[in-house]
């Protein structure tokens, strides 16, 4: 684990390095959870992960050329064929 510095600014902000923003990808507005240990001050990132994964969802879709109404209209076959399947109830 490396120690980095970082300045207490204005207002009590902080700017985290371009390097550890990008390895936990943090962008704006991002929120932190800050835990007092006695002596000790952890940030953690708290990742808001139905956000990006909707993100995520929406770029695979448009990758595989897909519509909304694809995926609606084929999403009750495949659940009744699934449903069906031997060993499920």
């Amino acid at each position: 684990m490396r120690a980095t510095t970082v300045q207490i600014r204005q207002r009590g902000t902080l700017t985290l390095p371009a390097k550890l923003r990008a390895k936990y990808r943090l962008d704006d507005g991002d929120s932190l959870t800050v835990l007092d240990l006695d002596g000790t001050i952890l940030l953690s990132p708290k990742v808001p992960i139905v956000p990006k994964l909707a993100a995520e969802i929406e770029r695979m879709r448009q990758v595989a050329g897909l519509t909304v109404e694809d995926l609606l209209t084929t999403a009750p076959v495949r659940r009744s064929k699934r449903s069906r399947a031997p060993g499920r109830r």
